[in-house]
Order: structure tokens, then sequence, then C-alpha cells
């Protein structure tokens, strides 16, 4: 299925602008206490996991990502109907974003893309449509916190993105 080509620029990654699609994970905004006799920091709950499906489970992973380059080209966008998504930077790499929300087409209109500081990680919500991992400048490594186990949790869909910077 082929489309026309969609022209994005993307935008500064904020909670607001990115409530659609899922989470953002960033500790410089969220609610604190402290916990190790005084000595930690915890940042609680800073994002929803959701898996489903039988046998799901949840899985922590290490991901290193080589940097794209900028305009990104983009030939399709991918998404996990069976649970959730989550990457966070190691190193303070930043990455470029690109998704649409949930559903069995994607509506040209309702794509978005982000860059993130470089402190900021996403959660991407169940289905959500996104692009794969889109580091900038150097490799980057990354927690990604997502599914496991049993049932097709993979879907791809094809449309032509060309993604810009501001």
């Amino acid at each position: 299925m082929a489309t026309e080509l969609l022209q994005l620029t993307a935008q500064p990654l904020t909670p607001e602008a990115f409530a659609a699609f899922g989470d953002v994970i960033d500790s410089r905004s969220s609610e604190h206490f402290l916990i190790n006799a005084g000595r930690t920091r915890r940042h609680h709950d800073l994002a929803k996991v959701e898996v489903a499906g039988d046998d799901a489970r949840v899985l922590i992973s290490i991901f290193v990502s080589q940097p794209v380059t900028v305009p990104l080209e983009l030939s399709f966008l991918e998404r996990h109907p069976l649970g959730s998504q989550a990457f966070m930077p190691l190193h303070e790499e930043q990455f470029l974003i690109v998704v649409a929300p949930p559903g069995d087409t994607i509506d040209q209109a309702e794509v978005r893309a982000f860059i993130t500081d470089g402190r900021q990680g996403v959660n991407y919500a169940k289905g959500t449509w996104h692009a794969i991992q889109s580091v900038l400048e150097r490799e980057g490594e990354f927690l990604v916190v997502d599914r496991g186990g049993a049932g097709h949790n993979c879907d791809e869909y094809p449309i032509n993105i060309r993604v810009s910077l501001a």
C-alpha cells in the first residue's frame, strides 16, 4: 500500500502533548519521596506498564541503538497490541519519536513527531503506533520495559514519513 509522503517537524516532548500516546518518563517533573534511610529519592510510578494475553510477563531489557540521520525517512510504523513499551535513555541520549493513536489503520492527520531533551523517556501505550528506535548524534543505550510471553505482539503499517527538526 503506497501512501503519499507525510512531512513532520519534531516538536519538544511534553507530557501534555504526548498524553494521547502514553507517558513521558521524566523524574524532573514527578512527585518523589525519600527511602533508604533518607538517602534515596524515589520517583514513583512514572509510567503505566500494560501487559495482556496468556502467559504475559514484563521484560526489562537494554537496547543499544545506532544513530539515525535527519531528515529521518520512515517507511512504516509499528505497534504492540498486547502491551506497552517504555524507552529510557541511560546516558542522556536525545531521540526522535513518531507516533499515531491506536487503531487498525493510521490517519496521517493524527501522526505526531517529538524530540526528547535527552533526559526524557517515553512509555508507548498498548497499541500505539510508533517509529523504530531513532537515537540522534551517537550510539544510545536504553532501558526498555515491555511485554514478553505468548502471542503475536508486533504489527507494522506501511506509511511514508519524513521527519525534520524545528
